[in-house]
Parts: structure tokens; sequence; C-alpha cells
């Protein structure tokens, strides 16, 4: 480990029962350095003693609650976001905490351990965000033009990120054409639906729309609609005035007039309630808002750019969400495929991705070896390019640790036994099964059907053969045949794998 200096965040996390403390530390210590502590006194001690990026602690606890811990830290050390964990899941219990002890987050239990790593990555990043524009604040004084010169230098970086040709596939990629209807799309002030698969991207599409669009030097902003209970969600969105329920100490300016004159991202839009799809198609048609306590309206000028992992013209039908709201927010959809439906992106995302986290773990100029890639490529992954994002990170802490040089080795027991790809010979599309068999006949399409198969079973088992560079136990296996069954079809279709394939590299 000489040499390495990658240094973790420091999570604090208290609670008074060992097993919690246990359970919640092998979440989080692949990624972060967890230090414990079982009382508020004892938090405090060690936040004396040493830096926390994150506090993270349970609401029961003998001594103090939770919230009053938190309330107190707030005052000692405002600029560690806190998150607190309870059994409570009564929305005005938790707005009161979010106000007491300016809670970053409020995880409500059972928790779920990807769940509880997300937060506290998100809240670890708002605290690098915090320091960051501290400094900035500690600065000389800017003067207003100098400030605008910034911003708008921060405005083109992002434009430059988002540019369409930078998001990452292959050149005959089916991405190819939904980033052409985004690019025709984006210009115009219309609502987008972006539909696909958890993991695949939409956030990053939803963002390309919104720094290719006229509203590019104007705010974006987020919210997942799947993570909060609807008056929760209504204060996010909409806003609410001092006094509007109980614990709501201070005004709060919502996600909408936030946005004003931008693009507001409704992430997982068909989580929402039948209730609160009532709300926010009153606010898109109207186009004003009215905060929580407020007797007043507001006119908003913002772009919705919505997005869903559910069949929401099913939701329609089977009267889960509203056809009025879906035609408001669905001027046009943008339909993602996932990865095992775009094989061909596989490699160059994960090499993009090797490119951007290679140096973070010190790995220098790593690349994919030819076994191992082909183990990447043959995976279907499920959980798409987030999915993907996790195994290399992964990876390259352990190619980093081990010094393991043989990558297939490294990767986890489902990616490195995965079956031949769909897009492989077993499965072959209606299309290519004419061409095979069009390359395979001399005769013309007039031969008998059980002639045609067998040309069709001859080249299936050549492509499998030509995929697995010659490895017969490997191509028997995605064929579904066994190895004495695979030797007996070469013999019959007479194919000599030293004159099929020249390099020699068939086991025997």
């Amino acid at each position: 480990m000489s040499g390495y200096a990658f240094e973790l965040d420091r999570v604090l996390v208290v609670d008074d029962e060992v097993r919690s403390l246990e359970t919640i530390t092998r979440a989080l210590d692949d990624d972060f350095e967890v230090i414990c502590a079982n009382s508020a006194a004892d938090a405090e001690a060690l936040l004396e003693q040493q830096p926390v990026q994150v506090i993270l602690c349970d609401q029961r606890m003998p001594e103090r609650t939770g919230v009053e811990f938190l309330a107190d830290t707030r005052e000692r050390w405002p600029q560690i976001p806190r998150i607190i964990i309870s059994g409570y899941t009564d929305s005005e219990n938790i707005i009161h905490a979010i106000n007491q002890a300016g809670i970053f987050h409020y995880l409500t239990k059972p928790w779920h351990p990807e769940q509880l790593l997300n937060v506290v990555k998100n809240a670890v990043q708002l605290f690098h965000l915090q320091q960051q524009n501290q400094l900035l604040a500690n600065e000389l004084n800017f003067s207003a033009s100098t400030l605008e010169t910034r911003l708008r230098s921060q405005r083109r970086e992002l434009q430059r990120e988002y540019q369409l040709d930078r998001i990452v596939r292959a050149d005959d990629s089916p991405m190819n054409a939904l980033i052409e209807r985004l690019q025709q799309v984006a210009r115009y002030d219309v609502s987008v639906m972006i539909s696909g698969e958890s993991g695949t991207g939409k956030e990053l599409l939803a963002r390309a729309i919104h720094y290719n669009s006229p509203r590019a030097d104007k705010p974006f902003v987020i919210e997942n609609c799947g993570a909060l209970h609807d008056e929760l969600l209504s204060s996010e969105l909409f806003g609410h005035k001092k006094g509007a329920f109980t614990g709501a100490t201070t005004d709060h300016v919502g996600l909408f007039e936030k946005a004003n004159g931008g693009t507001i991202f409704l992430d997982e839009i068909g989580e929402v309630s039948p209730a609160f799809q009532v709300k926010l198609l009153r606010v898109l048609q109207e186009g004003e808002i009215r905060p929580l306590g407020s007797n007043q309206s507001k006119r908003v000028n913002v772009r919705v750019v919505a997005a869903t992992n559910r069949d929401l013209l099913a939701e329609v039908k089977a009267k889960r969400f509203r056809a009025d709201l879906y035609y408001r927010l669905t001027t046009v959809e943008l339909p993602v495929l996932p990865l095992r439906q775009r094989p061909m992106d596989i490699l160059p995302i994960a090499e993009s991705l090797l490119r951007e986290y290679a140096p973070v773990f010190d790995c220098g100029e790593a690349r994919f070896s030819a076994e191992l890639g082909a183990c990447l490529q043959a995976y279907r992954w499920p959980g798409n390019v987030r999915e993907m994002q996790n195994e290399i990170q992964r990876l390259l802490v352990f190619s980093r640790c081990d010094g393991a040089n043989d990558g297939p080795k490294l990767l986890q027991p489902q990616q490195l036994s995965a079956p031949l790809r769909a897009d492989l010979p077993q499965a072959l599309e209606p299309v290519e099964i004419e061409d095979y068999v069009a390359d395979a006949l001399e005769d013309g399409p007039r031969l008998s059907l059980k002639t045609q198969v067998e040309a069709l079973e001859r080249q299936m088992i050549l492509r499998a053969l030509d995929y697995f560079q010659g490895n017969k136990s490997k191509a028997a296996q995605a064929l579904g045949l066994s190895r004495v069954g695979l030797a007996n079809k070469l013999k019959r279709y007479q194919i000599d794998p030293f004159e099929e394939i020249d390099d020699g590299r068939f086991d025997h």
C-alpha cells in the first residue's frame, strides 16, 4: 500500500447498540473510514479530536435523542452534514427533526445498505462542496463583473461536459438515434419524459437536454420524487412559509422557484401518489406555485424533464397514474435501452469509466486484458451503467491492493460465469438468421428445411468458436452442448479448427 495517496473520508456513527454499529460499519467501511461512538458524549469527544465529514446518528439513545445531539453539533460543527436513522415515519416528526437539527437526510428503518451508502456519499459530496464554497468566500472580494465572468466560465465548462458527442457509445449504437432525437428536442421548450431501467443514465440525458437548450445559462435542479412523502415533497418542490406546519421555523424556497428560467428534473415520477399528482398537474397547467402556508401564488417559468423506470402507459390504464398528467409531462418520450440490448456500448463505456477512475485509485494507464474484456462483454449488466461504475471501481481497488494482473479472477462470480449474450448465436435475431443462411447456402433459398437448419447450425458453431477464441469447452457451454456433443458436430459438419482459425488456439 506504500505510495497509495487516496485518503478516505471519515464518517462518525453514533448508536448505543453495538450490533447496529457493526451493521452500519459493514455497509460503509469499503468506501469510508468509519469511527463509532455509543453515546452522545463519546461522539462529542471524537469530534473534538479529529475531523469528520459526516455524522450518522440513531434517534433513540438513552442520554439524549439523536435530534437533540445533532442540534447541539449543529451549533458547534455546522459544516458537517447530519444524517439520522429512526423507526418513526410520521411526516411531522421528520420535518421537526429536519428543522431543529438541520438534518441533511432522514433514513427510516429498515434501511437497505445500498440506500445508506448512497445517502452518505451524497452527504460527503455536500461537505466538500461547502468546503470549496468557503474557500471561495475567503478569497479576495470579487467585483460583480469578476463573479459574472467566473459564472459564465463555469457554465461554459458544464456545456462542454454535456455536449452530445461526449456521451459514450459505439459507432453503431442504437443510442445514436436517441441522441439525434434529443438534439432536435433540446432546443424547443417542451416537456420530455425519459424512460428506462434504473442505472441507464437518465439523469445524464436530462442534463444534456438542459445544457443543449436555450436555458443552459439558467439553473438545473433535481428532485427524486420517490424518496419523500407528499408533504415533504410539496415543501421541497413548492416551498413553505414559516409556521406552515410543526417544525417550519423559517421560510423555505422550493425547487420550482429556484429553477425559475431553467430546468427541473423530476426523477422517479411514477412513484408519486395520486394526491400529489393533482398538485403537480395544477402547477404545470397554471405555471404557478403556492408555497405551503401561503395564500399567494408565484409565477414560475420552468421546463420540466421527468424520468421513470415504470411503464407509465400501463400505469395510466391501471388508473394508478393520471392520464392528463402523463400527457402533460410527455410531449416527447425518450426511451433508453438497457445495456443488455446494446452490447456494442459495453466496452466503450467500461473503458471510459476505467480512464475516469484509474487516476483516483493511482492505477496509472490501466487497460482491460482481452479475456477480462470478453467477460465484461458477455455479462448482461442488470444494474446497467450504475452497476458497471461500481464494478470498475471494485476491480481497480483489488488490482491496486493485491497487485493482481489476472483481471478475470477479480470479477464477481455472476460476471465471471456469465453465459453467452443474447446477441450471440444461440439467440440470433430473424434478420441475422436470414443473413447466416444466405451466406451459408450456395444453391439458393429453395433447399429443404433440414438443409437450411444444418447450415445455420454450422454458422452458429463457427461464430461461437470464434467468439471464445477456439475454446471448445466455453463454446459448447454457450451453445448448450456437451463437449462430446460439440466434437460430434465438428466432425459432422467437417469443421477443422486449424483451418477455420489459423492461430492454433483450440484446446484439445
